[in-house]
């Protein structure tokens, strides 16, 4: 069987070069534009080149993105240029946007509901489940002891481990069983800490199974897998906005203060009620929230990925965000689950994280938190409005534009000219192509 050129083995031991090289010239029809190209996304800087390398494996280059900043939030009486990285065209704008409406209305507050993290040891045993259940005091003292060698720094900043609790799952599959284990892990996001104290639990465990005089000639043990959740139901900020009815202004064809105030809450409902619609209700939520969690070197796939489990919550999917009118009063808020840090991690290494978080006036894990669910409401309140007023494709095409023209390599001139003419237009491709067709035969 002749050898498939599109398959290497150790590819992961070449020169950086070497895998681009041999990655242009088994998939691309031009070679050497293509390494050259790749090759000019390295950093400049050595050093800086080597620290990103270092982030993942098999690096060819960089992917660069947009960095960019919302100014004029104001959380908790203090004021906010927050960064935002994100390629999509109008997210940075109605963030922004939504801060500039809140500015004047008293600015977002915020409120740390909890800061609970989680960890799970699964592990199959099959003797008297009462025996165990008697005995769990003991096993208890005895991991938490144990773990000291690795807590006891995380102690000394106020975190550590909170509880151990025994999970009896045998109902649902034989001999199952789980450790769950709560952390405060302070300022880091802490899955290293978690992971390795879980390990250790699974360690000290095995051993009380082989030791203790209560277990012997009882069924064996065995550990299946030990791990940190991604669900942090109790690791829960609120950030809201609050203001009379009457101060929300005026809006666009004449809508009253009263009337948006209504058609607002009714498209929150909506978001409530309809999972098709809450699925992108909340994706405009996370546009926001992902921007500063990449900005700031923070886990945005974790966090997603516990967001929309607490969107499950009642067990049908649902909003994140949530609206009240109640004695003249208009209420918006979003109770989400962030687990972030700002020490450890890539928080200390990304260069531009790190001056992410001095933008922000180096916050701690907790005013992190509250920044970023800020920035995500301001967000939601800003594609809602649109909807329900202009619509969302005005403002988003009109942000839209120059990508339009970039695609359709306009000139100079040719730029100028098609952004006064959309000015009152409406945008799409097609339009703009005809629009630039039209312009390039006069």
């Amino acid at each position: 069987m002749p050898k498939d050129l599109k398959t290497i083995s150790g590819f992961s031991k070449l020169s950086k070069r070497g895998k681009i090289k041999w990655i242009v010239q088994n998939f691309f029809k031009e070679p050497d534009t293509v390494m050259s190209e790749l090759m000019s996304y390295w950093h400049s800087n050595e050093e800086q080149q080597k620290i990103l390398d270092n982030f993942s494996e098999n690096t060819i280059s960089n992917f660069p993105m947009p960095f960019g900043v919302a100014p004029n939030f104001i959380i908790d009486g203090r004021t906010y240029c927050i960064p935002m990285v994100i390629e999509e065209s109008s997210v940075v704008a109605a963030a922004s946007a939504g801060a500039k409406f809140w500015m004047d209305r008293g600015g977002f507050r915020t409120e740390i509901l909890s800061t609970k993290k989680l960890g799970q040891v699964h592990f199959t045993w099959g003797g008297d489940a009462a025996k165990l259940k008697y005995y769990f005091e003991d096993i208890k003292k005895k991991l938490i002891t144990e773990c000291f060698a690795i807590t006891s720094s995380m102690v000394k900043r106020g975190g550590g481990i909170l509880d151990i609790e025994l999970i009896d799952l045998t109902d649902q599959e034989s001999n199952l069983y789980q450790l769950l284990g709560s952390f405060e892990t302070c300022d880091s996001m802490g899955a290293n800490f978690i992971n390795t104290c879980l390990e250790q639990f699974s360690t000290s465990l095995m051993n009380f199974f082989d030791t203790s005089p209560h277990f012997q000639g009882e069924a064996k043990a065995e550990i299946i897998m030990s791990i940190l959740s991604n669900y942090t139901p109790e690791c829960i900020v609120r950030a809201y906005v609050e203001c009379p009815i009457s101060s929300l202004g005026k809006f666009p064809n004449g809508m009253s203060a009263e009337a948006f105030a209504l058609k607002f809450k009714q498209a929150i409902r909506i978001a409530e009620i309809d999972p098709y619609r809450a699925t992108t209700h909340n994706k405009g939520i996370f546009n926001g929230i992902d921007a500063v969690v990449i900005a700031t070197g923070n886990d945005f796939r974790a966090i997603e990925a516990c967001g929309h489990t607490y969107a499950t919550r009642s067990g049908q999917y649902s909003s994140l965000s949530h609206c009240k009118l109640e004695n003249g009063q208009f209420k918006f808020w979003l109770d989400l689950p962030l687990a972030v840090g700002t020490v450890g991690g890539l928080t200390s290494l990304h260069p531009i994280a790190k001056r992410s978080l001095e933008l922000l006036e180096d916050p701690n894990a907790k005013e992190l938190m509250s920044i970023i669910a800020t920035v995500g409401l301001a967000q939601n309140f800003a594609a809602v409005r649109s909807l329900i007023t202009t619509g969302i494709q005005q403002g988003h095409m009109k942000m839209h534009l120059q990508n339009i023209l970039n695609q359709l390599k306009a000139n100079k001139a040719e730029e100028l000219a098609a952004i006064e003419h959309f000015a009152d237009e409406i945008v799409s491709f097609s339009a703009v192509r005809a629009y630039l067709e039209k312009l390039r035969l006069d």
